[in-house]
């Protein structure tokens, strides 16, 4: 990487309802490799048809996608910052009226209405996430990294509260963090060596005990088999939740881990450089920029410039997020969960 800004996976439902690229998207993404991100990063991408979670989702589960993909990669990769498709599966979180069927999960999910998947069809998600890498590769990305956060299907697996299976891919954490290890397997061993691998977690939340997040934080690690670990932290500097754990940030638990070789990033509320630069002091290799490169493109490149520089604030108006690559539809998505972005 150029430097260590990463451009977080953001959800921004301007793609194509079939999976293909939109050219919303494509801007949207070459506009951030243009100002200066070391790492730009897709949206979660599903690697099967019934694993959308959201509206206008970008897909890798079809050689139909491959076009778009190819331009995409090559149009990043041409501002000199590394390409990566984030590699992902809904699970319970695919809507039915998105799918057109019922949802999939580890095991039956009564609140959700998700059905538990057979063992034949863990195996099947399995050779699909590997297939989206090689399609990944095909399309000529750097790498993918493993959405396993946020309470998508990996992190259904991981989490013994959404997770009831009795086979080898339920009961222990090591039996439930199962499916991604063999996945990490499988993609080393189809994909090129130097073809980049990382994994997303999240320690908080949707089930996860951090305890055993750190867990498999480390393995992860440990094993060397991957090139980056992406914690999704809420807020970096914030303690955790869970009361034993208090007194110092949750960033920290997984900043004192043994990575060997592999790189740690994190994101969480990282807003300005003065943030930037407490968190790589914190001990971060790398930083992931959400909201923060949704309202400046050119965050990298303003860094660079001027490492003092005072960052745009929110509010801002519609047509200022228009200029800065955010369509219609993302704007509208983000209203939805961001109001506080909006000046009109």
């Amino acid at each position: 990487m150029k430097n260590r800004f990463m451009l977080a996976p953001l959800t921004n439902q301007q793609s194509h309802e079939d999976g293909r690229l939109s050219e919303e998207e494509f801007h949207w993404l070459t506009m951030r490799a243009e100002g200066g991100f070391g790492l730009t990063m897709t949206c979660a991408a599903h690697v099967q048809a019934n694993g959308k979670g959201f509206s206008g989702q970008l897909g890798v589960w079809s050689d139909d996608h491959l076009p778009g993909l190819q331009r995409l990669a090559g149009a990043i990769k041409a501002q000199q910052s590394i390409a990566i498709v984030q590699l992902h599966h809904a699970g319970m979180r695919s809507p039915t009226r998105l799918i057109g069927g019922t949802p999939v999960c580890p095991s039956d999910n009564a609140k959700t209405g998700a059905r538990g998947l057979t063992h034949a069809e863990v195996r099947q998600l399995i050779a699909d996430f590997v297939a989206a890498a090689l399609r990944a590769e095909r399309a000529g990305f750097d790498g993918v990294e493993l959405h396993g956060a946020h309470s998508y299907l990996l992190c259904q697996f991981f989490s013994a509260e959404v997770n009831h299976r009795e086979d080898e891919y339920g009961g222990a954490l090591e039996n439930r963090s199962r499916i991604l290890f063999e996945i990490i397997d499988a993609i080393r061993s189809r994909c090129r060596k130097d073809f980049m691998l990382g994994v997303r977690l999240s320690p908080e939340r949707f089930g996860m005990k951090l305890g055993e997040a750190i867990q498999i934080a480390q393995r992860v690690m440990a094993e060397d088999k991957v090139d980056f670990l992406d914690m999704s932290l809420w807020d970096v500097f914030k303690e955790p939740e869970e009361t034993g754990y208090r007194g110092r940030t949750l960033m920290s638990y997984f900043t004192e881990l043994d990575r060997r070789n592999t790189r740690l990033g994190v994101a969480g509320k990282i807003r300005t450089p003065r943030e930037a630069e407490a968190a790589i002091a914190a001990g971060a290799d790398w930083i992931m920029l959400g909201r923060a490169a949704m309202l400046q493109h050119d965050f990298p490149n303003r860094y660079k410039a001027a490492p003092s520089f005072n960052p745009v604030q929110m509010p801002v108006t519609r047509q200022y997020l228009k200029d800065e690559g955010l369509s219609d539809k993302f704007q509208n998505y983000v209203r939805g969960i961001w109001p506080e972005f909006f000046a009109d």
